[in-house]
């Protein structure tokens, strides 16, 4: 029996999300050694190289210029704030700590979805995603002992803008697919990326001559090649396919597998009331999951690129 637009786009939504899991650990793994901003732009700059040369194989088509101002705000959300302001974070807080911060992202995107894709998410939906956001800033206060740490802050401007991106690219997505969305956008900004992240770089150098540890080299090739890139593929078709801001919920998810993943794999301790926080937060994505979120009708000439297929 095959499954409905919505069904496949919540399963690439949520492979997406796995993937994604594994960034902000990763992320704190390469910020031990490397400055935080030289992550975040060096990492995009070495993911603009697969990209460009998967768009070259394809042959694909130059985006318009409408879809080129749409792909601009695409990178200034994914390619360049989240992946600074988030490993800023990672310097002051733990992995499993910004992973609840990051939990609201999906009411972020459910908010620019109803601006930008003419979603109408129903009060129900609504009242669910504002619950789940209130439990994410309580554990916030909760954990900075009643006030929010500076790792907090970085993290919250890294949603709101990293948001604005994925809410972007699912729109685009509609017209290009959700693989070339990610891959034009590394490529458009790799030009304005070079300068800084060859300064960086040389800063770098001369702060820590020595070379980087085996492990900072494995974790900033997981945040390129996965985080960055292959990532993207999955979650830009989902959001198209199955509606950016009830996909978009899904996210809400990747605070379990982050926790889960921080503590078993590296190491950091999770206390009790963050898991206690985290199930009471995914309670209120399968309430989310269930109320009702009117789409903007698309044309069958860009639902077929929404899936993500490579295919011409």
């Amino acid at each position: 029996m095959s499954k409905s637009p919505e069904t496949r786009g919540m399963l690439l939504g949520l492979l997406g999300v796995i993937i994604f899991s594994l960034t902000l650990p990763m992320t704190h793994v390469v910020v031990q050694e490397l400055n935080p901003v030289l992550n975040g732009l060096g990492r995009a700059l070495a993911a603009a190289v697969p990209a460009a040369a998967l768009l070259a194989w394809r042959r694909e088509r130059l985006p318009s210029r409408a879809q080129l101002k749409g792909l601009a705000v695409t990178a200034l959300g994914v390619i360049v704030a989240f992946p600074v302001l988030s490993a800023w974070a990672m310097k002051t807080v733990p992995a499993s700590h910004g992973a609840l911060v990051n939990g609201l992202q999906p009411l972020f995107v459910a908010i620019y979805a109803a601006w930008l894709s003419r979603e109408r998410p129903s009060p129900a939906f609504w009242a669910s995603a504002a619950i789940g956001s209130a439990l994410v800033v309580a554990y916030a206060l909760h954990a900075g002992g009643g006030a929010l740490q500076a790792g907090d802050l970085f993290m919250l401007a890294a949603v709101a803008v990293g948001a604005l991106g994925y809410a972007e690219g699912a729109r685009i997505a509609r017209e290009l697919g959700g693989w070339q969305v990610i891959c034009w956008a590394l490529v458009l900004a790799a030009p304005f990326l070079l300068i800084p992240v060859a300064w960086l770089g040389w800063q770098q150098h001369v702060a820590h001559p020595g070379p980087l540890a085996l492990r900072t080299w494995l974790a900033f090739g997981y945040v390129t090649l996965f985080s960055q890139f292959i990532g993207f593929f999955a979650w830009y078709a989902g959001l198209a396919m199955g509606g950016t801001a009830r996909v978009g919920q899904v996210q809400l998810l990747q605070i379990f597998f982050t926790i889960a993943f921080a503590s078993l794999f590296f190491g950091e301790t999770v206390a009790p009331s963050t898991w206690l926080f985290a199930v009471a937060v995914i309670a209120t994505v399968m309430l989310g999951r269930k109320a009702a979120v009117r789409t903007a009708a698309t044309t069958s000439a860009t639902a077929t690129p929404a899936t993500g297929r490579l295919a011409r």
